[in-house]
């Protein structure tokens, strides 16, 4: 079993709060928009990161980590991007992708809402963590924490932290 924290859009920011939490988990996986690699540093420090980069980063995490990652974690394959879309409404650089081998667990960021979806059509579960960080539109930073064991995601948690 592992315990995943998931967070995005943290745009170079990164606080206590935040961090209690990356230490109650056994991954920390990260959905672009991380904004400087001192965050990536400070995650990865702490417990295993799995992250890609944003449309925000710069050549420091674009060369540290890739625009997509793909992996299978207690028999459940993972797609982790940026930018993703939702179910319906994928975005064209991975709607023929998804369409063709699905994952079970699609991820991304990019929008600064918090959505957890299930696409009936593809059988995938989709999450969106919303926003870690304090810049842009959202009134509450979000992120999200689940377990993955033995092909099952289970005791999923919306992490509402304070107002930005």
């Amino acid at each position: 079993m592992k315990k995943i924290v998931l967070l995005s859009d943290t745009h170079g920011y990164i606080d206590d709060q935040i961090l209690k939490f990356i230490k109650q988990a056994d991954e920390v996986w990260h959905a672009g928009d991380i904004g400087t690699i001192e965050v990536a540093d400070t995650i990865a420090n702490l417990k295993p990161l799995r992250a890609v980069y944003g449309n925000i980063d710069g050549k420091l995490i674009r060369a540290e980590y890739p625009l997509d990652t793909k992996f299978i974690i207690e028999d459940v394959s993972v797609w982790i991007t940026h930018i993703g879309g939702y179910p319906n409404k994928y975005d064209f650089r991975v709607r023929e992708e998804l369409a063709k081998n699905p994952p079970k667990l699609f991820i991304c960021g990019h929008s600064h809402i918090l959505k957890v979806i299930f696409d009936k059509k593809l059988n995938i579960l989709h999450m969106n963590p919303g926003a870690a960080g304090k810049q842009g539109f959202h009134n509450v930073r979000t992120m999200l924490r689940f377990e993955i064991d033995k092909g099952a995601i289970s005791n999923l948690e919306i992490i509402e932290l304070e107002k930005r």
